[in-house]
């Protein structure tokens, strides 16, 4: 099996595994990295939210293979480290305003509202309605209301 090089979490890591293997298995069967969920596999649910190289992708459809060795993938579980903290921001607002009910879509939630945030305010904007309309993960419990609560307060603190 070929070898694979890449940071995760801001540090370097190494596996073999066969090119087609899907990044999400990756990180958690290989690395033991379990933030990212399992939802469907298909990009579609975007339980699995990820960073790599600051901006939001989907590890469930993206194969090692397509992983160079100076991308940098931040997990939910590296995520407080880009800002020195405990907890980033976002995190801080989600347990503010009490948004997790099963909590499964929630590391990934919290990984495309920080993208979103990020673009929006590199854009000199500040995050609206229609902004946060346009993250497409699912929640099967419906905290649709406190995710968008979450993401303005945990913008504004970002």
């Amino acid at each position: 099996m070929p070898p694979h090089t890449f940071k995760v979490n801001g540090r370097q890591v190494t596996v073999d595994t066969e090119d087609d293997v899907r990044m999400l298995w990756v990180l958690r069967d290989l690395l033991g990295i379990t933030g990212p969920k399992y939802g469907c596999g298909i990009n579609v649910c975007k339980a699995c939210t990820s960073h790599i190289n600051g901006r939001a992708f989907n590890p469930c459809s993206v194969p090692v293979s397509q992983i160079a060795p100076t991308d940098e993938i931040t997990t939910i579980e590296g995520l407080p480290d880009t800002v020195g903290a405990d907890l980033h921001p976002m995190q801080e607002a989600w347990i503010d305003r009490d948004v997790p009910q099963c909590g499964y879509c929630q590391p990934g939630q919290i990984m495309a509202a920080v993208d979103l945030v990020k673009k929006v305010q590199a854009e000199g904007g500040t995050v609206t309605d229609d902004d946060i309309d346009e993250i497409r993960n699912m929640c099967a419990c419906g905290t649709y209301g406190r995710i968008r609560e979450a993401i303005k307060q945990g913008a504004d603190n970002m």
